[in-house]
């Protein structure tokens, strides 16, 4: 593939993908029709399950702006490929955006606008030229990709954020709003404003799925079947095929009609669009586009689009995006323009920075505000698949493949059972063209074969145990969208929880205040309803300064909120519609103390006249709420501008993190003991929040407010105070982390709030225990030309008294060789700060995997930097785990291998799992689920490798005398043995409790590999002794003279293949080899169907039991009573006695033979000598670094080679070689109170960093 022809789309994106261009080529489409038809329509299949074969069969290479096909191929670890047809539209520019002065000032556009029946582009231009515009394109993945010729390449267009507006230009050239003619243009480009999930037919569904690779082999399989007459057994597998593809159809339709019900409910409403400064029609949701304005109803609506404000409030419920089932107050976008600075602070609009002023598709606008005279408006920004709610349908709908080595080893196991096929397939080749057979009987005998060696109920048996498993989970309150990740589950090491919600109770209680006066704190007092503090500016800020709203008269909005406001006893009222109107009122909210906590009233002659309606007590008190800003993780802050009825002036408000808003107030007013005090605070896991006032100029204005920077108001305050609110940790929490810990599995906190209270809950709850040092990390980023740097320093010292080593020590990382580092090692966590971790992601990329690998606290994370933690846990080859509850986990919850949502929300359908009960003990009950259906995964699969191969052999012996099995032997063998033991040994139930040591990753590891082996062989040996011992009897004879006394076997001509191929099946060998191999998949299921540490033991799964027991007892009869009924059913002879008594003896030792192996010598001798290192928990190893399988795959993996083909070693998890590394290492971890710097290298090309300690 030429580079130069070679495209990347969606750059530096999760979607990002290479894109080369393909023409039709005429004589390769004959050539590959010619080959269809000559392979029976093979190689059609072929190209269809291959889309690079089949575009590079078809076309040939050309310039990717002349390419009538695109083939793409994703640019992740998967390397999937797609292919798209490349179309062709005539528009009349080309670009959305284009021309949209012209045509708004154009009176020849407008004058066409009324006439329905004209064609877009009629309607918006009469240049000719323009008309016959043609534009590429192609869709994937419900986008559209169109050809840009100014970057010679394909992208998307989203909407308005494609030209990177300024918030000032969305005010000055977006709110009037586009008229119908512009409409019409951009829909060219955005189409209808719909997310179109398409629910597709039966029959479309049908032809996909039976188009499975899987089922085809299967109908080649019955094909050959009824083709060698096994016409019963062929059916069997028909009906099996038919009841698996209808529960497979039902299941998928049932999936599509879900997804799209939950869109229907805002595909289509009416929506109000302004057409100009004041006029406005009536319209449907499916026409907006990007730059419409459409006006937000008072009595509320599920948004259809993606809209920025631009007047008004609304209140916002927004679960269906993060999960956060408070309501939300969404203001209008800021306009710096109207700012006495001008565009100073003007920024370019996002909607992840402005999403406070952005209401997002499928959201629900509880009500909303506004001005008297004034409507609610927005201007759509995203329509359709680009919307928030379109990019999470999308993220269902065409999901990343799961990239587990469970699923990576099944295929190489598949690739080994094939190769034995091969081998059986010559070998029987071989002996029947010896023996001189017909042609057919040749080929259709040795293709038999391959059939017998994969078996068709593969599939179907490695789904069931994830089926068991999920059933399970629901019966604890756990609901799966992802079943596959359920074996996911069984390997996690490591899980992330966030803090408030998760760990601790939802809710805060208020522990008490601390106020600041003069630059000196009070002492703490415990209420804030006191009559002594009404009067208070504190007071006044914990009253004013939040987002809550009145909705159906009860107060809603952020817990955290709501329990300060509770705490100060105040009233909160809302001015209806008519009294803003009648007053002309500028406030639209209102807080008031009670009249029992005031002081006797003195009452101004300035106040305004309204106020005698009022009650004159708590007028003078009465505080109007006159603009928000709210709450930012980013600012770690929100405010109020206020004023008291009656004043003047107005006032600001602010309340945040305490470091954050001691940095916003002026130096004289924070108390010099400010850190001392916060930190005694947090280091008793108190939640502290910081409050501040300002007194605003009197020249600033109503209208002044409503268009000010928050920076211009955030700045210059007064301290006032700390609240203390105590979180407490739910009762389940330190029981739960005790178990992960006891399992070896490493938990990690990650969370907005304050880093030393977060390392105080991380102590309390057993994260982090007593003796344990923590290593704060307090990067700072470059700043007057001197490099960045971290400065090290321990949070607090360790009890003296703990002096005892705990069980599971937390720096001993096990090394390959088994044994830890001698050297003595402190046990040591990291904690850092949001800001923290972002200077070390940009300038410490050489430290940032260390820290990583010991860091437990991670505080003030914003939504995205919990996503870029998880993304670095896992690219130091960690099973990464994520528990939250949903508010802002979002992207961590999607992006972990298991992410464990506490909330019911839609928010659900973005994380795997959800949990109904909000609560941490869903996690342990997953690993263990998972492990237990891990395990089953392994046992089905191992079991289903055994019956192949036996059956492969039984067939291959029969085939060296000329004879096989019969048609109802092969199906008493897959349907009464085979299918009933799969099914029942996969309904083991996990284990009680999590162990220390967890299954291997893959199937390609040293216990596995030596289980299946070993077991082959011994299978092996005993029917190759069975089939050799019974030859050497005098009674035997030979099949080719075998005279069954069954007549209806002697009837027809003596020439017929059929009455051959009967007589040959109905002798010794075969009925001694039916007998053997029955009870040896008997043998190998009981042996592989392993219960403790990770299922429950065997003998607790009765059906399983049941039907092992029934099935001995039926053989064990059969072969001592002779029925001629059963006899001639499954076509057996009778056999003397004494070899029956033979076989039971041959069964008996395969039986101890293969159970010594299993228990003695893989359980016992191999797994604690041989396979040690690869049990966590042999070594107590901690949380902070579980051991990985490694021993265990390079073992496998070498076994395999020796099997299939040679192959690399498997390389080490990163986070072992990490701890190799810094366990020699004598400068890790930092000294305290030294410094770590970035300095840049040497050459100037190299963008890497060399690490610098400065004590």
């Amino acid at each position: 593939m030429e580079k130069e022809d070679l495209k990347i789309i969606n750059r530096g994106l999760e979607d990002e993908m290479e894109l080369s261009g393909y023409r039709l080529c005429r004589w390769k489409l004959v050539l590959v029709s010619l080959g269809g038809l000559c392979t029976g329509g093979f190689l059609f299949l072929l190209l269809y399950w291959m889309p690079e074969w089949c575009v590079k069969a078809t076309c040939t290479r050309t310039a990717v702006r002349d390419a009538d096909v695109a083939l793409l191929r994703s640019t992740d670890e998967f390397k999937r490929w797609f292919r798209a047809r490349v179309r062709i539209m005539l528009a009349p520019g080309k670009n959305p955006y284009d021309n949209l002065a012209s045509q708004t000032a154009s009176p020849q556009a407008n004058d066409h606008a009324h006439n329905p029946s004209d064609s877009a582009p009629e309607k918006i231009t009469r240049n000719p030229e323009d008309q016959h515009v043609q534009i590429r394109y192609f869709t994937l993945h419900s986008t559209k990709y169109f050809w840009n010729d100014t970057i010679h390449n394909f992208e998307v267009w989203k909407g308005l954020e494609d030209l990177n507006m300024t918030c000032s230009s969305i005010h000055s050239k977006h709110s009037a709003g586009l008229n119908k003619n512009q409409q019409e243009y951009r829909r060219f480009f955005f189409g209808l404003n719909e997310i179109d999930v398409k629910v597709p037919s039966v029959f479309k569904l049908l032809i996909k799925e039976v188009l499975n690779p899987f089922y085809i082999f299967q109908l080649f399989s019955v094909i050959l079947w009824c083709t060698d007459a096994y016409y019963y057994y062929a059916m069997a597998i028909v009906a099996m095929s038919v009841i698996s593809i209808a529960t497979s159809l039902y299941t998928i339709k049932k999936q599509y009609v879900m997804l799209h019900d939950m869109v229907a409910t805002h595909s289509t409403v009416r929506v109000t669009v302004c057409r100009g400064e004041n006029e406005t029609e009536e319209a449907l949701s499916t026409d907006l586009v990007p730059g419409d304005v459409i006006v937000i109803p008072s009595n509320g609506t599920i948004m259809p689009c993606d809209a920025v404000l631009i007047c008004g409030t609304c209140i916002v419920n927004e679960s269906m995006l993060t999960g956060e089932s408070v309501p939300v107050t969404k203001t209008d976008l800021p306009n710096p323009q109207r700012d006495k600075k001008g565009v100073d602070g003007d920024m370019i609009y996002s909607t992840e920075e402005h999403k406070r002023h952005t209401l997002f598709c499928g959201t629900n606008i509880i009500q909303t505000r506004y001005y008297t005279g004034e409507m609610v408006k927005a201007v759509v920004v995203r329509t359709g698949f680009s919307t928030a709610k379109g990019q999470l349908i999308r993220s269902i709908l065409y999901p990343k493949p799961t990239d587990f080595k469970l699923y990576r080893d099944a295929y190489l196991f598949l690739l080994c059972l094939v190769a034995v096929a091969s081998v059986v397939f010559l070998y029987s080749l071989v002996m029947k063209i010896i023996n001189q057979e017909p042609v057919k009987e040749i080929i259709v005998k040795s293709l038999d074969i391959i059939t017998i060696t994969v078996p068709p109920a593969l599939p179907a048996a490695m789904t069931a145990g994830i089926v068991y498993a999920q059933r399970r989970l629901k019966k604890v309150g756990i609901f799966s969208i992802s079943p596959q990740r359920i074996n996911i589950c069984g390997q996690l090491n490591l899980v992330c929880f966030d803090k408030t919600g998760t760990l601790t109770e939802d809710g805060l209680d208020m522990w008490g205040i601390q106020r600041a006066e003069d630059g000196r704190f009070h002492h703490s007092e415990e209420k804030a309803d006191d009559k002594s503090l009404v009067t208070t500016k504190f007071v006044s800020c914990m009253a004013t300064c939040h987002s809550l709203t009145k909705i159906e008269g009860q107060l809603s909005g952020d817990p955290l909120d709501l329990k300060m406001f509770e705490a100060t006893g105040w009233i909160l009222v809302e001015a209806t519609e008519e009294e803003t109107a009648q007053h002309d009122r500028i406030e639209l909210t209102y807080v008031k103390p009670p009249n029992q906590l005031l002081p006797p009233p003195v009452i101004s002659p300035e106040q305004d006249m309204e106020l005698s309606e009022l009650d004159e007590l708590s007028a003078s008190y009465m505080i109007g709420i006159v603009r928000q800003f709210s709450f930012s993780s980013t600012l770690q802050r929100m405010s109020v501008v206020v004023r008291q009825i009656g004043e003047r002036r107005m006032d600001t408000y602010l309340k945040g993190a305490p470091e954050v808003v001691a940095s916003l107030c002026k130096k004289e007013s924070v108390p010099e003991d400010f850190a001392e005090v916060l930190e005694d605070y947090t280091k008793q896991g108190f939640r502290v929040i910081a409050l501040a006032h300002r007194r605003l100029e009197s020249k600033l204005t109503f209208h002044k407010v409503q268009n000010i920077n928050r920076d211009q108001i955030e700045k210059n305050m007064d301290f006032l105070g700390l609240i203390i609110m105590q979180n407490k940790l739910k009762t389940e929490t330190p029981g739960v982390l005790e178990d992960l810990r006891r399992a070896n599995i490493r938990t990690v906190m990650v969370t907005g709030d304050n880093m030393l209270t977060a390392i105080s809950v991380a102590r309390d709850c057993g994260m982090i225990q007593p003796q344990d040092r923590v290593i704060i990390a307090d990067a700072l980023p470059p700043k007057d030309g001197l490099a960045a740097k971290i400065n090290w320093h321990y949070a607090d010292k360790p009890s003296k008294h703990l002096n005892k080593p705990t069980k599971l020590e937390e720096m001993e990382i096990i090394m390959e060789d088994g044994h830890s580092e001698t050297r003595p090692q402190e046990q040591y966590h990291f904690a850092m700060s949001g800001k923290s971790f972002a200077v070390i992601i940009e300038h410490f990329q050489d430290l940032l995997q260390k820290l990583v690998l010991h860091g437990t606290v991670f505080a003030r994370m914003a939504p995205d930097q919990k996503t870029q933690l998880v993304e670095t846990l896992e690219s130091v080859d960690y099973f990464v785990g994520m528990c939250g509850d949903g508010a802002n986990d979002c992207g961590a919850l999607k992006r972990a291998h298991a992410g464990i949502s506490l909330s019911e929300l839609e928010a659900s359908v973005a994380s795997p799992f959800t949990s109904t009960t909000p609560s941490i003990t869903c996690v342990p009950n997953l690993i263990r689920e998972g492990r237990a259906a891990l395990i089953t995964s392994f046992c089905v699969f191992k079991f289903m490798a055994l019956y192949s191969i036996i059956q492969c052999l039984s067939v291959a012996l029969l085939y060296s005398i000329g004879s096989n099995l019969g048609d109802f032997q092969f199906l008493f063998i897959d349907i009464a043995i085979i299918l009933l033991i799969v099914f029942t040994m996969s309904l083991n139930s996990a284990w009680k409790e999590l162990v220390a040591q967890r299954p291997p990753s893959g199937l390609v590891s040293g216990p596995l590999l030596f289980s299946v082996l070993t077991q082959i062989l011994i299978c092996l040996g005993f029917q190759i002794m069975a089939f050799f011992l019974i030859q050497k009897f005098d009674w035997y004879s030979k099949p080719d003279f075998y005279n069954c006394s069954d007549p209806h076997h002697m009837e027809n001509s003596t020439n017929s293949t059929e009455t051959e191929e009967d007589e040959n099946i109905m002798n010794d060998v075969n009925t001694t080899l039916f007998f053997v191999s029955s009870f040896q998949y008997l043998i190998v299921a009981i042996v592989f169907s392993k219960g403790k540490p990770f299922r429950q033991p065997s003998y607790k799964n009765w059906p399983f039991v049941l039907s092992a027991l029934i099935l001995t007892v039926f053989l064990f009869f059969i072969m001592f009573v002779p029925v001629s009924g059963i006899y001639e059913f499954l076509e057996l002879v009778c056999v003397p006695l004494s070899w029956r008594v033979a076989m039971v003896l041959i069964v008996l030792g395969n039986t101890l033979v293969c159970v010594f192996v299993e228990t003695v010598v893989l359980d016992v001798i191999f797994w604690k000598h041989v396979f040690s290192r690869d049990k966590q928990g042999s070594y107590g190893v901690s949380p902070a670094g579980p051991t990985p399988q490694e021993g265990i795959d390079r073992l496998g993996s070498n076994c395999l080679s020796c099997l299939c083909y040679r192959r690399r070693k498997v390389p080490k998890a990163r986070y072992m070689h990490l701890a190799q590394e810094l366990s020699v290492d004598p400068d890790w971890p930092p000294k305290p109170k030294s410094t770590t710097e970035a300095k840049p290298a040497p050459h100037p090309d190299d963008c890497s960093y060399q690490i610098e300690a400065v004590s």
